[in-house]
């Protein structure tokens, strides 16, 4: 519900962004996306892992949840992000509209799926090791009258804080725009903006020994950012005729793939030390330096 919910919001302020069709709009999802990406497997990981290690010394999860989750991001995160670049039915950086259909309808599916898996299916491997076999550990479901007033409270929050997102989308342009940043920074904030309160819930429960929470939620969060986020981009694209960039240069094709390399690495083992930690804060450091200064 928490990725739902802020997938709302960042697919609100990337549309509104994108429908003023603005020469830099086309750029908008690409950027957001990618910053998300970048954010979470660099940002949100690395400072729980450190939180985490300062004050565990160790901590461990399980990687038959976490592992999976991240195969796919890195499926999605190339078909979305990558391919574009060298696609030859189009000009570079972008997607025909049915390369466009078929990676919305894959984004969508592999975030289905991994749902499924997460709620349902093999919900234990998403639970700390010591605690799989405990069904106290799951949580009692709400009854119906609980269920139906926290979804309407939701409902009314997501509108004003999506109609609060409209009004400040321009001003988040513009700000880039006087300072003469580049383009790739409206992006970048949006996705701070966004991912805010998982981090926020991601590092509390790293420094209270709950490391699998803090990864369910980030590798959570960032599939959520592509498997719902490009269909929405996607369906208002072909529905208002949009333009949209969408492949990233080589520069952050380069850093995606030390991200995803360094990110195999560490959750390969179930195991996290301070070590880890500072590896991912100096590749999120390197991305916003490089974003700043290309």
């Amino acid at each position: 519900m928490l990725a739902l919910a802020v997938t709302v919001i960042e697919v609100a302020l990337i549309l509104s962004l994108m429908l003023t069709k603005a020469a830099s709009a086309a750029s908008i999802p690409r950027d957001t996306v990618y910053a998300a990406v970048m954010i979470i497997c660099n940002g949100v990981v690395g400072l729980c892992v450190l939180i985490g290690g300062l004050h565990h010394r160790e901590q461990t999860f399980r990687i038959e949840g976490t592992g999976s989750g991240f195969a796919a991001l890195v499926a999605l995160s190339t078909l979305v992000l990558v391919m574009p670049t060298f696609t030859t039915s189009s000009a570079e950086g972008s997607y025909t509209d049915s390369q466009l259909v078929f990676v919305a309808a894959s984004s969508l599916a592999l975030w289905l799926v991994f749902v499924f898996i997460q709620a349902v299916r093999h919900r234990d491997y998403f639970l700390p090791a010591e605690s799989m076999a405990d069904e106290n550990v799951h949580a009692d479901p709400p009854t119906s009258a609980e269920a139906w007033i926290s979804f309407l409270l939701l409902i009314v929050s997501l509108v004003s804080v999506v109609g609060i997102a409209k009004l400040l989308s321009p001003t988040v342009e513009m700000f880039v725009m006087k300072a003469n940043a580049p383009k790739a920074l409206v992006g970048i904030i949006i996705a701070m903006i966004v991912l805010m309160p998982e981090t926020w819930a991601a590092v509390r429960a790293a420094r209270a020994d709950r490391l699998q929470t803090s990864m369910n939620l980030a590798i959570g969060s960032a599939l959520a950012s592509i498997g719902l986020t490009i269909p929405a981009v996607v369906i208002a694209v072909v529905v208002f005729d949009l333009k949209l960039l969408i492949g990233l240069d080589h520069k952050d094709i380069a850093l995606l793939a030390l991200t995803f390399v360094v990110g195999t690495v560490t959750l390969g083992s179930g195991r996290t030390n301070v070590m880890q930690g500072a590896i991912h804060l100096v590749i999120f450091a390197a991305f916003l330096f490089l974003t700043l200064v290309p």
